[in-house]
Protein backbone atom coordinates (compact mmCIF):
# COMPACT_ATOMS: atom_id res chain seq x y z
CA UNK A 1 0.00 0.00 0.00
CA UNK A 2 1.02 3.68 -0.49
CA UNK A 3 0.47 5.90 1.90
CA UNK A 4 -0.19 9.63 1.18
CA UNK A 5 0.61 12.28 4.28
CA UNK A 6 -1.57 15.34 2.93
CA UNK A 7 -2.56 18.49 5.01
CA UNK A 8 -5.94 17.66 5.69
CA UNK A 9 -6.16 21.34 6.78
CA UNK A 10 -5.65 23.01 3.78
CA UNK A 11 -8.81 23.29 1.61
CA UNK A 12 -6.63 23.29 -1.98
CA UNK A 13 -4.90 20.09 -0.61
CA UNK A 14 -7.57 18.50 0.54
CA UNK A 15 -9.80 18.87 -2.47
CA UNK A 16 -6.78 17.36 -4.72
CA UNK A 17 -6.52 14.31 -2.52
CA UNK A 18 -10.38 13.92 -2.65
CA UNK A 19 -10.47 14.05 -6.66
CA UNK A 20 -7.22 11.34 -6.32
CA UNK A 21 -9.52 9.30 -4.04
CA UNK A 22 -12.36 8.96 -6.15
CA UNK A 23 -10.02 7.89 -9.23
CA UNK A 24 -7.53 5.76 -7.88
CA UNK A 25 -7.58 2.32 -7.51
CA UNK A 26 -9.10 0.80 -4.52
CA UNK A 27 -6.96 -0.40 -1.77
CA UNK A 28 -3.43 1.06 -3.30
CA UNK A 29 -3.49 4.40 -1.34
CA UNK A 30 -3.93 4.90 2.49
CA UNK A 31 -5.02 8.78 2.60
CA UNK A 32 -3.41 10.10 6.00
CA UNK A 33 -4.73 13.80 6.99
CA UNK A 34 -1.86 14.90 9.00
CA UNK A 35 -3.37 18.00 10.36
CA UNK A 36 -5.75 15.20 12.14
CA UNK A 37 -3.45 12.93 13.02
CA UNK A 38 0.03 13.04 13.32
CA UNK A 39 1.20 9.79 14.86
CA UNK A 40 2.09 8.32 11.74
CA UNK A 41 4.13 10.98 10.51
CA UNK A 42 6.11 10.56 14.18
CA UNK A 43 6.72 6.67 13.49
CA UNK A 44 8.06 7.92 10.13
CA UNK A 45 10.26 10.38 11.42
CA UNK A 46 8.80 12.86 9.22
CA UNK A 47 8.52 16.03 10.95
CA UNK A 48 4.63 18.03 11.11
CA UNK A 49 6.27 21.32 9.50
CA UNK A 50 7.94 19.32 6.91
CA UNK A 51 4.63 17.16 5.50
CA UNK A 52 3.01 20.90 5.88
CA UNK A 53 5.17 22.29 4.13
CA UNK A 54 5.76 19.35 0.78
CA UNK A 55 3.83 16.71 0.08
CA UNK A 56 5.24 12.95 1.22
CA UNK A 57 4.23 9.36 0.24
CA UNK A 58 5.61 6.58 1.17
CA UNK A 59 5.44 3.61 -1.48
CA UNK A 60 5.37 -0.30 -0.28
CA UNK A 61 8.75 -0.79 0.07
CA UNK A 62 9.23 2.53 2.85
CA UNK A 63 11.14 4.87 0.95
CA UNK A 64 9.75 8.35 1.11
CA UNK A 65 8.80 10.26 -1.35
CA UNK A 66 8.97 14.76 -1.15
CA UNK A 67 7.43 16.87 -3.18
CA UNK A 68 7.36 16.50 -7.13
CA UNK A 69 8.65 12.96 -6.43
CA UNK A 70 5.55 12.26 -4.49
CA UNK A 71 3.22 13.40 -7.08
CA UNK A 72 4.93 11.51 -9.62
CA UNK A 73 4.75 8.08 -7.84
CA UNK A 74 0.65 9.18 -6.99
CA UNK A 75 0.05 10.03 -10.74
CA UNK A 76 2.13 6.90 -11.98
CA UNK A 77 -0.58 4.59 -10.27
CA UNK A 78 -3.89 6.47 -11.71
CA UNK A 79 -4.70 5.81 -15.16
CA UNK A 80 -4.76 9.28 -17.19
CA UNK A 81 -2.48 10.74 -15.01
CA UNK A 82 0.34 8.27 -16.11
CA UNK A 83 0.59 10.92 -18.98
CA UNK A 84 1.62 13.76 -16.92
CA UNK A 85 3.66 11.53 -15.16
CA UNK A 86 5.98 10.79 -17.96
CA UNK A 87 6.23 14.58 -19.25
CA UNK A 88 6.88 15.66 -15.85
CA UNK A 89 10.06 13.02 -15.76
CA UNK A 90 11.27 14.84 -19.07
CA UNK A 91 14.84 16.55 -17.35
CA UNK A 92 14.23 19.89 -17.92
CA UNK A 93 10.60 19.94 -17.20
CA UNK A 94 11.35 17.66 -14.21
CA UNK A 95 13.31 20.40 -12.79
CA UNK A 96 11.15 23.21 -13.40
CA UNK A 97 8.06 21.61 -12.05
CA UNK A 98 10.42 20.93 -8.75
CA UNK A 99 11.18 25.06 -8.89
CA UNK A 100 8.10 25.60 -9.35
CA UNK A 101 6.42 23.22 -6.97
CA UNK A 102 8.72 24.77 -4.10
CA UNK A 103 7.96 28.12 -4.84
CA UNK A 104 4.41 27.42 -4.70
CA UNK A 105 4.59 25.31 -1.50
CA UNK A 106 6.67 27.91 0.76
CA UNK A 107 4.28 30.52 -0.32
CA UNK A 108 0.90 28.61 0.28
CA UNK A 109 2.99 27.22 3.86
CA UNK A 110 3.28 30.81 4.59
CA UNK A 111 -0.11 31.54 3.93
CA UNK A 112 -2.11 28.92 6.60
CA UNK A 113 -2.00 29.70 9.99
CA UNK A 114 -2.13 25.98 10.97
CA UNK A 115 1.23 26.22 8.95
CA UNK A 116 2.58 29.00 10.88
CA UNK A 117 1.68 28.00 14.56
CA UNK A 118 3.76 24.02 13.57
CA UNK A 119 6.51 26.11 12.17
CA UNK A 120 6.27 28.29 15.63
CA UNK A 121 6.09 25.29 17.96
CA UNK A 122 9.06 24.02 16.44
CA UNK A 123 7.37 20.67 15.29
Amino acid sequence: MITVFYDDKCSLCSREIRFYKKIAPKDLFSWVGIASSSKELNHENIKIVDALMYLHVKDCKGNVYIGVDAFKLIWSKLSYFKYLNYIISLPVIYQLAGFFYNKFAKYRFNKLEHCKIAFKNGE
